[in-house]
């Protein structure tokens, strides 16, 4: 099959590698309808993470179930489905619990920017829908992680009715976080953003406030927006240190920051957590604990968290959209093998 593979720090090529094949009896292999491009893919094309030449990359994708293990029971071949970025059986005490990304039996989508794909566990990982119509498939293709990543920031965060809610961060994650944190209740929410692009959509999606400043000019920003209290609750969808220290900037005394970026060079600010009683909760999102219900609110139309990709490419040029991406040309991008 064709797929997308990373070879070093910005070098990512479209090659022949081996199909996937069916490795247990609990796997599927999915024919990939469409992919796209994490932030997260960022951190290895800039070699910021370790690269294994020659990998594939990418891990969100629907598609169409094309050949299942002898123990799968509840999708079939010819399904279109969901392919939740972290595997999981659904049925673990962990899974049980909420974290299905903890599952005792977890994998990752490999090759997500792809023509196939085999997933682990299909039976508690894939969520069965209607093949999406044009206009439909980029929401649902977002219910693969970005848009599940962005309220597991707010659920983590403990969004509730009539709070003002601060968001660090206007990429995919955080402008869902924004879409999050209105459906979760919230009064106000403040998104920092710098670019004019991103502030436009976040405002589409229900920011009340946007803060250009950064680091203690944007904590001060909000801080007067707030009377000087701070937010409720923080949404922290970067990762940095940077966006980590600012996001309990923001805090008010005993709110929770909910963090979903994935950590890179962290340093927690323990006496400020300490002294103003600031609690910090997130990672992974457990994307099938919360799949039925985002599915149900984008085929009611309630929410539209394909407006993020602003960029739709044929797999063979995957290579631009990470460009694009790593030069903030493009919020998100859709591949389409």
């Amino acid at each position: 099959m064709r797929a997308t593979t990373i070879h070093g720090p910005g070098d990512i090529r479209v090659e022949q590698v081996p199909d996937p094949r069916i490795e247990e009896p609990t796997d599927a292999i999915v024919r990939v309808t469409a992919g796209c491009i994490c932030g997260s893919d960022l951190w290895r094309y800039r070699g910021d993470n370790p690269i294994t030449v020659g990998s594939t990359i990418g891990h969100e994708a629907v598609g169409v179930v094309e050949q299942v293990g002898a123990q799968v029971r509840r999708v079939q071949v010819g399904d279109f489905v969901i392919v939740p970025f972290c595997h999981c059986d659904n049925t673990c005490a962990n899974c049980l619990a909420g974290v299905q990304s903890a599952c005792v039996r977890s994998g990752t989508t490999q090759s997500g920017q792809a023509e196939l794909t085999r997933v682990g566990q299909a039976d508690g990982s894939l969520v069965r829908t209607a093949p999406p119509g044009p206009h439909l498939l980029p929401s649902i293709l977002a219910l693969t992680d970005v848009m599940p990543t962005g309220w597991h920031a707010a659920v983590s965060a403990g969004v509730r009715p009539g709070m003002t809610v601060a968001v660090v961060g206007d990429g995919a994650v955080g402008l869902c976080a924004v879409i999050a944190a209105r459906q979760q209740g919230a009064d106000r929410v403040v998104v920092m953003s710098r670019h004019a692009d991103r502030q436009r959509l976040a405002t589409a999606f229900g920011a009340t406030d946007v803060v250009a400043e950064r680091d203690e000019a944007g904590v001060a920003a909000v801080l007067e927006l707030t009377r000087g209290v701070g937010a409720d609750a923080t949404l922290e969808c970067v990762g940095t240190d940077q966006a980590v220290r600012t996001a309990f900037g923001l805090a008010r005394p005993g709110s929770t920051v909910g963090y979903v970026g994935v950590p890179h060079g962290v340093s927690l600010p323990i006496e400020r957590m300490f002294g103003r009683n600031i609690g910090l909760r997130g990672g992974v999102a457990p994307v099938r604990r919360y799949l039925p219900d985002l599915l149900g609110r984008v085929l009611a139309g309630s929410i539209d968290p394909g407006r993020v990709f602003d960029l739709d490419l044929p797999l063979d040029e995957v290579a631009e959209g990470y460009r694009a991406m790593a030069e903030r040309r493009a919020v998100k991008v859709i591949v389409r093998p």
